[in-house]
């Protein structure tokens, strides 16, 4: 089982649109509404794949009773945190070549009481999981810290914790030793302060990583596939994708696989790349089944030229 926090959810509604033009009146061509949010998509993604996932979450107003609904109908438990602010709605505009518009709202602001609450929900369900991920950015109200606070308190009830954050959370969090960190190729470097020109630079930002604290490091390096330095040793992973049609919530699917086929290794690599590369040829953010994924159009390797530019597509 994986249990997932989200402590700023969302709905995602997802427009396609045949073209995008700027203070024109569009019509979609299609549009749909997901339950999103890192850690939602980490357990859409988990339920997908037919595991148990429980998902925890602040939920507010109308808007929060839609989501709560909405993760019943993807089957995953929802273990809400009642806010007085409402959940918040973000937009995603398609275009026809794949092009994204994200326009992602602020978010309630969380009052002292219920950052604890949410704390002590993951506390209290801690010991049913095999993982716990703690995912996304921080609503207004919480500080930076508070992701350090929440993998010390999951390592001292001794379950193993994955973080996708970035920023000053990131940061802050590493010293609490996280089992494994999910950044992009962004996040990494901005966590290292620096820009990452190749292949070998991104592999160089991870090893600094885990001298920081982190155990293992699972990075999405886009069109160069991901990257995962962990005990095992250093893995670079990729595959295909036939017909991007959206790449919201492929990193989440990215990191389910990854906890599900096990959490370290090239085989949890493989498994990693899998989901992702299904992902962005599912159209909003849905999340992969069984029946998307193609585990033998992955190649994982531990040998790739450290002096390949990053943004040029693996061979």
């Amino acid at each position: 089982m994986i249990l997932t926090i989200t402590p700023n959810p969302s709905l995602d509604r997802t427009y396609e649109l045949p073209y995008l033009t700027r203070g024109a009146v569009l019509r979609a061509a299609r549009d749909r509404v997901d339950p999103g949010g890192k850690g939602v998509n980490v357990s859409r993604a988990v339920a997908a794949a037919g595991h148990r996932t429980i998902a925890v979450v602040p939920l507010g107003g109308p808007e929060g009773a839609l989501l709560d609904r909405l993760l019943g109908e993807h089957g995953i438990e929802a273990a809400g945190v009642p806010i007085a602010d409402s959940t918040r709605v973000n937009v995603t505009l398609v275009e026809p070549d794949g092009t994204l518009t994200k326009i992602n709202a602020a978010g309630p602001e969380l009052a002292p009481a219920d950052a604890e609450a949410l704390l002590e929900v993951v506390g209290a369900r801690s010991a049913e999981a095999d993982w716990i991920t703690c995912c996304g950015s921080l609503p207004r109200g919480l500080r930076p810290e508070w992701y350090a606070e929440l993998v010390a308190r999951i390592h001292r009830a001794g379950a193993r914790v994955a973080l996708d954050t970035s920023g000053s959370a990131l940061t802050a969090a590493l010293r609490e030793r996280p089992d494994v960190v999910k950044p992009n190729a962004e996040e990494l470097a901005e966590a290292v302060g620096r820009p990452l020109a190749t292949v070998g630079d991104a592999v160089k930002a991870a090893e600094e990583l885990r001298e920081c604290g982190a155990r293992a490091v699972l990075a999405s390096l886009g069109a160069d596939g991901q990257l995962l330095v962990d005990d095992t040793g250093t893995w670079f992973g990729h595959a295909p994708a036939h017909a991007v049609r959206s790449n919201v919530g492929a990193g989440d699917a990215s990191l389910a696989g990854f906890l599900t086929a096990g959490g370290s290794g090239p085989t949890a690599l493989a498994a990693a790349v899998a989901h992702g590369t299904a992902a962005v040829q599912l159209p909003g953010s849905v999340m992969p089944v069984p029946a998307d994924l193609d585990l033998a159009a992955v190649t994982t390797t531990a040998s790739v030229p450290l002096d390949r530019p990053l943004g040029e597509p693996a061979p």
